[in-house]
């Protein structure tokens, strides 16, 4: 959430931010409440500021003997006035409010203009793409010829896009999930958090997912709580409400999930396979930091998830991405992709993205300085990594002409030794 006076003292900065980023809002209702909530605030300031006076005449007057029928009077027409105008204040506040959390983030001066992915600056590439003397099959010829990956009876359990690992492709997705945490603890310095899959309203909305996603979300009704769509929501909201200290900063957690999306925008997205399903598994990386330290904090952020694909000696890219593509909370965001030569195109696998104190002014998370002063943290995320896409680049790059997979050395350890998925 934006600072109010950000707002204020810039409505034509917002209205720009708002369309670069392809969203609506009514800008200019937003500074009409404001200012009608301050006029109101100061009128009803100014009538408690009488009734205090009032009092204090009241009492003079009894202990003087003197009549005060007239005083009580006038004190009780005051005290209907600031009732009425506390109600007016509370039907304020609650207007106010609901536009407020419709505000995106504002972008960072780095952040390219554009409204989608041609806008997108290719940061750097790493690796090199393999070169194959056959013609390399996608993910979901090797998975279902291999065994690991079985499409129909995910479906049958519960729907389409929905997928089911079986054997050594369970396997692999507990070696992925193991090998990250063991990455980004044992070597990166994060807390591992094991958080509820199941987060409350209040949640969802300090990490911005609520109100403008909630279509996209599995909702239970009965007890209005969400499916987590990433570990970010319950992770970040670890400290909701809390004053932390100064010296407890960084906080890096990192937690495995399982993540739940309905995917309600992604009609006419490639959709085949495990490129965009409604349950998949994620490490998340969450950073609550400095103001001054946040960008430095993104960067390393941004390091830390690349390293996993180092280790997995898998091709992939870095984009920064532009403002119509940015979520609606981030202020920048970085995406990693890995390259799937049997997709013959680039996946997302990951997104870095600092979102300076705005989810912290939704989730009132704050510290207190060696001076005694409070102030609102940072947060950043980033996918440490998406398992469904990385499965995917794993598949793809290592197949074999025999349709074999090699499987990366780094998670040998955690696949029982085995080298190979094999027909």
């Amino acid at each position: 959430m934006l600072d109010i006076k950000t707002i204020r003292d810039d409505p034509e900065l917002i209205k720009r931010v708002l369309l670069q980023r392809l969203m609506e809002l009514d800008v200019d209702r937003v500074i009409a409440l404001d200012r009608e909530r301050r006029n109101l605030l100061q009128e009803a300031e100014e009538l408690k500021h009488k009734r205090n006076q009032a009092s204090g005449e009241i009492g003079r007057l009894k202990k003087a003997g003197e009549d005060i029928s007239g005083a009580v009077r006038d004190m009780k027409m005051v005290a209907e006035k600031i009732n009425l105008l506390d109600q007016m204040l509370r039907k304020l506040n609650s207007d106010l409010d609901d536009l407020l959390i419709r505000v995106p983030n504002l972008p960072h001066s780095d952040v390219p203009v554009g409204p989608d992915m041609r806008a997108a600056i290719i940061v750097r590439e790493e690796g090199e793409k393999r070169e194959f003397d056959f013609s390399p099959r996608n993910h979901l010829e090797l998975g279902e010829t291999l065994g690991l990956i079985d499409f129909k009876r995910g479906a049958k359990i519960t729907g389409s896009h929905f997928a089911l690992f079986k054997g050594q492709g369970a396997l692999l997705e507990r070696a992925l999930i193991t090998f990250m945490l063991d990455q980004h603890t044992l070597s990166n310095g994060y807390t591992e958090i094991s958080p509820p899959f199941v987060s409350n309203r209040e949640s969802m909305m300090g990490t911005g997912q609520l109100p403008m996603l909630e279509e996209d979300m599995y909702h239970l009704r009965r007890d209005d709580y969400f499916l987590i769509p990433t570990g970010e929501v319950p992770i970040t909201n670890l400290h909701r409400g809390e004053v932390l200290q100064e010296s407890d900063l960084p906080i890096k957690y990192v937690g495995y999930t399982p993540c739940f999306r309905r995917e309600a925008g992604s009609y006419g997205k490639e959709t085949r396979g495990l490129l965009r399903i409604h349950q998949f598994d994620k490490v998340e990386m969450v950073k609550l930091v400095q103001p001054d330290t946040s960008y430095r904090e993104h960067e390393e952020l941004l390091e830390n998830a690349e390293g996993i694909l180092k280790k997995l000696e898998l091709p992939y890219r870095v984009l920064m991405l532009p403002t119509g593509e940015l979520s609606f909370a981030s202020a920048k965001c970085y995406d990693i992709e890995a390259w799937a030569p049997g997709q013959k195109e680039w996946l997302e696998v990951s997104s870095v993205s600092n979102f300076e104190d705005f989810q912290a002014r939704r989730a009132n998370i704050r510290y207190r300085d060696g001076k005694g002063k409070i102030h609102f943290v940072h947060t950043l995320n980033g996918s440490g990594l998406a398992l469904p896409r990385i499965v995917v680049a794993i598949l793809e790059n290592y197949q074999q002409a025999d349709g074999s997979v090699i499987i990366p050395e780094v998670l040998r350890p955690y696949m029982r030794g085995l080298k190979t998925f094999a027909v």
